[in-house]
């Protein structure tokens, strides 16, 4: 098997490299996969380490039809999800595979759930690096009636991770470092308790318009936002949910993004209410370019920049002239050139002013 997947993700990678739109990469990517590991429909969403998997970054999505999308993104965002990130991190091989009859039996979601959009069974895939650092979830599904997965799938499928989170990285460096044209101002979206939009402004329009433009599907954005804002209210509610916030690399997007939400009407009531997109008060969500201290984590984890070299690029981003920088981190001078050199190579910035810009 290694050497089929050696010889056919070479041609994932020229796709890459190729400059290949989100429905290409993703119908190359299954067609990498299918003999590995027989599939019909298949999802990838990606998150960097710093971030994790609450909100992901971006996602590629193939032969999945609008309606079971959304359903999987309710599922995901509304706690339902059969096999969290959590869960599969506890295996020792980072797989799961849900069946037709336990998916419905988790599924208390009001939205249909997979199974009665004609998914029979699913594979889930932890893609996560050697310090446990979590990339990603790829989720592989065969329709209802076929054959279901099996211990050999679960083996091979584990062999998958590697290979597509270094697809992930490649993609988000292969993408522009600068923006492709300038952000809209910021935009904000009013979410109600129904999940539903009840207002938004008009620069908010003109976010949806640059994402519909880059790709992303219309069907996404309405359990996006729906997610985002329960996501909100739990980590209102203090339930241990890290903070309601997207920061999306500029592969996808253009340019990097930045989606956070924030409760309106205070805390819930803790009555008891579901956790999906039911509950109390509405949410404001914000799409805005990222400021540089949301942007530099993520961006730093995707360019496998170090933890000194991170700190490095923090001081160039300030105008912090070399030498100095060399004395406040009790550097040579020559060691924080070497550090700029391997940042820019990394990046593939033409120069400190080009990365300056990047992350300004």
């Amino acid at each position: 098997m290694a050497g089929r997947a050696d010889r056919t993700g070479r041609e994932l990678f020229a796709a890459v490299r190729e400059g290949a739109d989100v429905d290409e990469l993703a119908a190359v990517l299954s067609r990498w996969i299918a003999p590995i590991v027989p599939h019909d429909a298949s999802s990838l969403i990606a998150t960097s380490p710093v971030m994790g998997l609450g909100i992901p970054a971006f996602s590629f999505w193939h032969r999945v039809e609008p309606g079971l999308g959304q359903a999987l993104m309710h599922r995901f965002y509304g706690g339902q999800d059969p096999f969290p990130a959590h869960v599969l991190a506890r295996l020792a091989l980072p797989v799961g595979v849900v069946g037709a009859t336990a998916a419905a039996e988790q599924d208390p979601s009001p939205h249909p759930p997979p199974t009665a959009l004609g998914v029979g069974c699913e594979l889930r895939v932890l893609l996560r690096d050697a310090r446990g650092g979590v990339w990603g979830l790829l989720a592989l599904l065969r329709s209802r009636g076929g054959w279901t997965f099996d211990e050999d799938d679960i083996r091979r499928a584990a062999r998958l991770g590697p290979v597509v989170r270094e697809f992930l990285r490649a993609y988000v460096v292969g993408g522009p470092l600068t923006p492709t044209a300038p952000a809209p101002p910021p935009g904000i979206v009013i979410v109600g308790p129904d999940g539903g939009v009840r207002a938004g402004t008009p620069q908010a329009d003109a976010w949806h318009e640059r994402l519909r433009a880059c790709g992303v599907p219309e069907w996404a954005g309405p359990p996006f936002l729906a997610g985002l804002a329960s996501h909100a209210r739990a980590h209102g509610r203090g339930h241990g949910t890290g903070p309601p916030l997207l920061i999306g690399p500029a592969a996808p997007y253009g340019t990097w993004i930045g989606c956070h939400a924030q409760l309106l009407d205070g805390e819930g009531h803790g009555d008891g209410e579901s956790e999906g997109e039911g509950g109390d008060g509405d949410v404001a969500v914000v799409l805005h370019a990222p400021a540089r201290e949301h942007l530099l984590p993520s961006f730093c984890d995707w360019y496998g920049i170090t933890t000194r070299e991170r700190e490095v690029v923090h001081h160039l981003c300030d105008g912090t002239p070399p030498k100095q920088i060399a004395r406040r981190l009790s550097l040579s001078a020559h060691t924080v050139n070497d550090h700029i050199k391997s940042i820019l190579r990394k990046t593939g910035a033409a120069g400190r002013d080009e990365l300056f810009t990047a992350l300004t």
